[in-house]
Parts: structure tokens; C-alpha cells; sequence
């Protein structure tokens, strides 16, 4: 055989495994870039703030994440232009409240504080525990609280068994969606963040 044919038969037999290379790297990046990019999208830190506070007032965990991200993306410093402030963008008289009903222990976290970022996540633990056992466990009226208040969600809850179709601010239609999603997103991408 001539050596124009043996470096035919060499290159022949390299295009498979050069396929599947290709193949073998495309499928590795499939898998590993969403992840990356989620986490990206879908930060997590305070991990031990969240941890304890969410353990003291059973409140879950990845709803606190969730909560974090659609509020403040994780800002201790955020403020709305209607006083909330921090990472779960608390007003502070809802803050004192949580004083005042005995849930948040005054002596341990000041309700001025809440650019603190354990404090906040103290807060806003107590606040969620309050709104989900004020609606009996729902947590999609505890949510849609944490965003317009108690009173439009009970009058909403009149209105229709099923909550989102009541809503009547599309902020907090928006809001809910976005709080699930984030919920849903953080439970795939970090499943042993809390354990």
C-alpha cells in the first residue's frame, strides 16, 4: 500500500474519535453551563444567617433565598423609595412589629439595623413565619402579603379560590411568579445548601 493510502486509512480512523471529542465536549458544556449560568443568575450567600434564622422560625430556607433575590438580588444596602430596607426590603415599623409581637427578640436585633444582613434575615424570617401561619400554611397568600400587605390578599382571597387570578396589582402577580421561580431555582441549583 502506497503511503498516500496508509495516511487516508490514519486520518479515517481519527475522524470518529475526533467526533467523538467533539461530542464529548459539547455535552460537557450542556451540562455545566447552565448550572453556571444559573448561579450566576441565582447567587446564594448569608448561608448561615439564613440557616439559623429560618430554623427558628420554621420558615423554609430556599423560600428565604427566594425572597432575597426577588427583593433586594442581594443588596444589604437596598432601599425601595417607600422606606424598606435591606436584604428582604422590610419597612422598619414591620420590624418593630415583630419586636412587639415577641417573635424577634429586641434585645438581640434592632429594628434600625436592617442593613445588617443577619439582622435582616432575622426580620424577614420572623415576617415570612407570621404571614404563613396567619394564612394557615398557604404560602402563596404569605407571599403575595410580603409584597402588598394583608389586607389585598384577604380581600383577594374572597374573590377567587385561586389566588393569582384575584390579585389585582400585576406587581404582586409578577412578584409571586417571580418568588416560586426563584424558590424552584435555588432547590435545583443548590439541593444541599441547607441541610
Amino acid at each position: 500500500m502506497s503511503s498516500s493510502g496508509t495516511r487516508f486509512f490514519t486520518w479515517f480512523r481519527l475522524v470518529p474519535l475526533l467526533a467523538v471529542a467533539f461530542m464529548g465536549t459539547i455535552s460537557a458544556v450542556y451540562s455545566y453551563a447552565p448550572a453556571l449560568l444559573f448561579t450566576a443568575i441565582y447567587p446564594l450567600r448569608y448561608e448561615d444567617h439564613i440557616v439559623a434564622s429560618a430554623a427558628d422560625h420554621a420558615v423554609d430556607p430556599y423560600l428565604v433565598a427566594a425572597v432575597i433575590e426577588t427583593e433586594s438580588g442581594w443588596d444589604p444596602q437596598a432601599r425601595s423609595s417607600q422606606g424598606a430596607r435591606g436584604l428582604m426590603q422590610l419597612m422598619p415599623e414591620t420590624a418593630r412589629d415583630m419586636v412587639v409581637k415577641g417573635i424577634v427578640d429586641g434585645s438581640r436585633y434592632s429594628a434600625d439595623n436592617l442593613e445588617d444582613p443577619a439582622t435582616n434575615i432575622e426580620f424577614g424570617c420572623a415576617y415570612l413565619s407570621y404571614l404563613i401561619r396567619y394564612f394557615n400554611g398557604a404560602t402563596d397568600r404569605a407571599i403575595a402579603a410580603y409584597n402588598a400587605g394583608m389586607g389585598n390578599v384577604n380581600d383577594w382571597a374572597q374573590e377567587d379560590t385561586v389566588l393569582h387570578n384575584a390579585i389585582t396589582f400585576p406587581e404582586t402577580q409578577a412578584y409571586l411568579i417571580r418568588v416560586n421561580n426563584a424558590h424552584d431555582r435555588y432547590q435545583q441549583i443548590y439541593p444541599e445548601a441547607f441541610l
